[in-house]
């Protein structure tokens, strides 16, 4: 398994491409972009466990780049190091309130990039900010968001979503293909979110098989049917020409459904919650009943 995604954001092509290729030989999944709109474009497609940022950009400044990210729900959590020419304390004072993680100056001393890089990484690993497989924000974060949602007016939606078949599929495939599918999910959410939902809803990685949305669009079903759609066509990529044929895997002589996605919701819009555990526990129990959470459904517990 590799060491985790980094998004370099800089528009010198030799340093960029040095940092490419010195991190890609350390385990790193490294992504490159020039421009300030070009990282915000990645990092909505992709999400990176970590961002090297410069601060002089062609078409916006790295304090942008990081108050956009900053105020953005997804991507807020982003360990951010920031890169630049400048030395001046100013400088480093100004990236730090934005809540850059970090600072580094040109000319730098790549093994001690490379030191702050896997220091941040572990860090936000650690402290169950992120899932280092899929780069979603996990336990913690989920936590935090969810006591959010108890003190806000407006109308939500909670989704649990669940990959059906996943662990089958791990054993027959193995951890990094399973890895693969965990990238494949966090990819596909994000992109429809950017269809069908808003700039503040939120996605994590509960854990494994699990992930967990919150949206304030006014059309939570239509996502829900969208992610669904999207996830059964794009899934069979994952599997062997084989397994598409003929709908299903092989596992110890006995047929094995292909994964496909369950999903539970619940809203504000309909009851009111006591406390972040009811919330997720009738979410879990819609998920499984296959409908919409109503008053009358029983609690179950999964959390």
């Amino acid at each position: 398994m590799g060491k985790g995604r980094i998004l370099v954001v800089e528009d010198d092509f030799d340093i960029s491409n040095m940092l490419r290729i010195y991190f890609s030989g350390q385990g790193y999944e490294v992504q490159v972009a020039p421009r300030g709109g070009d990282a915000l474009m990645l990092t909505r497609k992709q999400l990176p466990q970590l961002i090297v940022l410069d601060i002089m950009l062609p078409d916006m400044n790295g304090y942008d780049v990081c108050r956009e990210l900053r105020s953005t729900t997804r991507t807020s959590h982003i360990p951010i190091i920031f890169l630049t020419q400048k030395d001046e304390r100013s400088d480093k004072i100004a990236g730090l309130e934005l809540g850059a993680d970090d600072y580094i100056t040109k000319p730098f001393d790549i093994e001690e990039l490379k030191l702050r890089v896997k220091n941040q990484i572990e860090r936000a690993e650690r402290d169950n900010y992120t899932d280092p497989n899929s780069g979603l924000p996990s336990s913690s974060l989920i936590e935090e968001k969810l006591r959010e949602l108890m003190r806000q007016d407006e109308v939500w939606s909670y989704l649990d979503v669940k990959l059906l078949g996943y662990e089958a599929f791990k054993d027959v495939y193995g951890f990094v293909a399973g890895n693969e599918v965990l990238r494949f999910m966090a990819l596909v959410m994000g992109e429809v979110l950017d269809e069908r939902g808003t700039p503040e809803d939120f996605v994590g990685h509960a854990g494994s098989d699990n992930f967990v949305v919150i949206t304030y669009t006014d059309r939570p079903q239509a996502l829900i049917d969208a992610l669904t759609a999207r996830f059964a066509e794009e899934v069979q990529q994952h599997y062997s020409f084989i397994d598409r044929e003929r709908g299903f895997m092989m596992k110890d002589n006995e047929k094995v459904p292909l994964m496909t996605l369950a999903v539970g919701s619940i809203s504000n819009a309909t009851r009111q919650f006591a406390d972040i555990r009811e919330i997720t526990e009738l979410a879990a129990e819609s998920r499984r009943r296959g409908m919409p959470a109503d008053d009358d459904a029983p609690v179950a517990t999964e959390w």
